[in-house]
């Protein structure tokens, strides 16, 4: 395997800060979203209820989706497996973007930060904050309301 040129390294460096100014804006975007309207009452896909009983039957209704566990909910070897064939069930059209990258709140309390965001694809994303929404967690977030 041969190593990238410079010129090829500074368009990979390029497409990594087009990749996170792209994945800040939709969460700075999402977290408005959450900021205006109960997020109970907030649809973020077609098929959200879909998602949500696929992910329950899936994952179980004890997956802790308040404060998530980075290690043991999405990178031990067991959990990438089982997300992987998740999320694959929903390409081809079913979700758009549902493999890009996207950035996902630890904590559902708080909002995003370098210590509360993790990496996710954006299907991890949509999946967790449908079942956040569901659930009212995300209903703190709401101004109208306070």
């Amino acid at each position: 395997m041969s190593l990238p040129s410079a010129d090829e390294l500074e368009q990979l460096q390029d497409i990594e800060r087009q990749w996170a100014v792209k994945a800040m804006h939709h969460a700075e975007t999402y977290f408005s979203l959450l900021e205006a309207m109960d997020g109970s009452k907030l649809k973020l896909t077609k098929i959200d209820d879909e998602i949500y009983v696929d992910f329950m039957s899936t994952f179980g209704p004890d997956f802790k989706i308040d404060v998530l566990d980075e290690t043991k909910d999405f990178k031990s070897p067991e959990m990438k497996e089982k997300w992987r064939i998740f999320i694959n069930r929903y390409e081809g059209g079913k979700v758009i973007d549902y493999n890009f990258g996207s950035l996902l709140r630890i904590d559902a309390s708080k909002g995003y930060s370098e210590e509360n965001t993790m990496f996710v694809t954006r299907m991890q994303f949509l999946t967790i904050e449908i079942a956040r929404n569901k659930a009212g967690l995300n209903s703190v977030h709401c101004k109208s309301k306070k």
